[in-house]
């Protein structure tokens, strides 16, 4: 009886073994990451965000239409000026590679600041923070802080962009923004000699 049973449990773990070979519960291929090298060195990498369908949530104090409906905004004095948002991340063709979280406030008698927090999920995290006055062609920059995994070594910027869709289809984008990181150099030097140098 004792036989039978570890048995059944030896069987039934190699059944789930061989199902979940078969079909596997979770896709996890990695979209190809697309870099281009810049003229005065570094690399530089596009992403987008399809206004309004690829906005995932709104939030803030007066928000007239919050998204997802009906979200509440803590009523803390700390966040009466903070203005959140979170969108879904597309690379240069068009693909969701992530999220982003986009937080803009402004302290008393101060300028206001804009962070972005860009999340790839096969690859890691960058934080940025960039300040709120957009320079020539609406474009505002700022300066790439601090990342994780992939982006953990890396500095350099982050710019983004309102592009306007001249498009008149229905059902088309108001329009995108467009999101610009070159990266241009690591924050600290890697550990130990050189390999090229040996």
């Amino acid at each position: 009886m004792l036989k039978t049973f570890f048995f059944g449990i030896l069987l039934g773990a190699l059944a789930a073994a061989g199902a979940l070979y078969a079909l596997p519960a979770v896709d996890q291929a990695r979209e190809a990451s697309i870099v281009s090298v810049a003229p005065n060195g570094g690399n530089v990498e596009v992403f987008r965000i399809n206004v309004p369908m690829d906005r995932v949530m709104i939030g803030t104090r007066d928000a007239a239409r919050p998204l997802p409906p009906g979200l509440e905004w803590p009523a803390a004095d700390v966040l009466a000026s903070m203005h959140t948002e979170v969108f879904k991340i597309r690379n240069a063709r068009d693909t969701v590679v992530g999220v982003g979280v986009r937080n803009a406030a402004r302290g008393a008698g101060q300028a206001a600041v804009v962070d972005w927090v860009l999340h790839l999920p096969a690859r890691g995290s960058l934080f940025a923070n960039m300040e709120d006055a957009a320079g020539d062609g609406g474009r505002r920059s700022g300066t790439i802080r601090s990342g994780s995994r992939e982006f953990a070594p890396l500095s350099g910027f982050l710019t983004e962009r309102w592009v306007e869709n001249a498009s008149d289809d229905e059902g088309a984008p108001a329009g995108h923004i467009e999101l610009v990181a070159a990266y241009v150099g690591r924050l600290e030097a890697p550990d130990g000699p050189d390999e090229a140098t040996e």
